[in-house]
């Protein structure tokens, strides 16, 4: 019997090669399950799509480095069903399904929260670019899944070009919800700040800037990483975030962009599995242990 098990994916629970990218995977989980130890507790690390892992056999067991769930969401949300019940979820069940749709976004959009202008499409919904772009007069656009990661289905596109993404977004949205979001310009000069909060409580954050001639940040489409001081603003935006949320949230990360206007905005909300990076700030692996040592 485990205390907490960490979950992970496949490329990362026992790697045969490694790279920087790799590794600071490895590190990341590495730092919370030293601190988990550090209490008494028997940790494990596994595949959260292990098929030989009995999931009565752990207490909780925390989301972290499972990132080929959004390639594998009919299956991702399979196990979920079928696994609630055995173990208890870090962060919890009802609020990885509330965080798995970006139709949260809409909800606290009507909370108050500054979103990006978004337009909420359903799967069949008889709309196009055309129409939309008409309909709104934004001049630039980006557009994406409602239930995605990594910036998979994510393009930008204008007013001048939509008609060479008119086949691939008629084909798309037959299958899946998407948004329709207006591009935020700031995300190409001051980037996306990222803030950490363990317990609701701000840690640390970083700023990621993506690689010239890309509007994506990610550092796996050659984004950059750096550490940022975020102001008392941006931090009372974060943790208000935070207090909306159906349910505590043990850890978070709220990502945001200062939109058109100056003023800052949501871009998601990262509930499930979002990097933290403890490598920055190992305090805030210690205080996210302490967060779950709380729930034994």
């Amino acid at each position: 019997m485990y205390d907490v098990v960490i979950l992970t994916d496949y490329r990362y629970e026992n790697p045969k090669e490694t790279n920087w990218y790799i590794q600071q995977v490895l590190t990341e989980d590495q730092l919370l399950q030293e601190e988990l130890e550090k209490k008494g507790l028997k940790i494990c690390k596994k595949d959260w799509n292990s098929t030989n892992f009995n999931w009565r056999n752990t207490k909780h067991a925390i989301f972290r480095s499972t990132w080929d769930y959004f390639d594998k969401f009919n299956d991702f949300f399979s196990w979920l069903e079928k696994n609630k019940s055995k173990t208890n979820f870090i962060n919890s069940y009802e609020l990885i399904k509330w965080n798995i749709d970006k139709i949260y976004l809409k909800e606290l959009s009507k909370k108050g929260i500054n979103i990006a202008p978004t337009i909420f499409i359903k799967k069949n919904e008889k709309i196009n670019l055309e129409l939309l772009f008409n309909q709104t007069r934004w001049n630039d656009v980006v557009v994406k899944p409602a239930i995605s990661g990594a910036a998979r289905h994510t393009y930008r596109i204008n007013k001048k070009n939509y008609i060479n993404y008119n086949n691939l977004f008629n084909k798309l949205i037959l299958n899946e919800d998407f948004l329709f979001q207006e591009f935020l310009e700031n995300i190409l000069t001051a980037g996306e700040i990222s803030l950490i909060l363990i317990g609701g409580k701000y840690t640390h954050a970083v700023r990621k800037i993506a690689k010239k001639g890309d509007f994506r940040v990610q550092d796996d489409h050659g984004g950059t990483v750096e550490i940022h001081r975020s102001t008392k603003d941006e931090i009372l935006f974060a943790e208000n975030c935070i207090k909306l949320c159906p349910k505590k949230a043990s850890y978070a990360r709220v990502d945001i962009i200062y939109d058109n206007h100056g003023e800052i905005s949501l871009s998601e909300l990262e509930l499930i599995e979002p990097e933290l990076w403890f490598r920055n700030n190992n305090k805030a692996a210690t205080l996210l242990a302490d967060e779950i040592f709380k729930l034994f």
